[in-house]
């Protein structure tokens, strides 16, 4: 493997204490509820009475993660 393919694809995973795939995974989950996330705040401002705090619990709860793991 060359030095930049381990960089483009290793480098950051490591620097986190992940291996690639743990990090595809991870990122993957992330940015499937930012969009569900997203989603619901979309609803809810076409529709106030519907999802009304989804989004912002759904944000706190990555936030959450998020720092748990650094």
């Amino acid at each position: 493997m060359t030095r930049a393919f381990t960089r483009i694809f290793t480098d950051h995973p490591q620097s986190v204490g992940e291996t690639y795939f743990e990090h595809m995974r991870f990122a993957g989950w992330f940015a499937a509820r930012l969009l569900m996330a997203g989603g619901a705040a979309l609803v809810h401002a076409v529709i106030p009475c519907l999802f009304e705090k989804t989004a912002s619990r759904m944000i706190s709860q990555m936030h959450a993660r998020l720092t748990r793991r650094i």
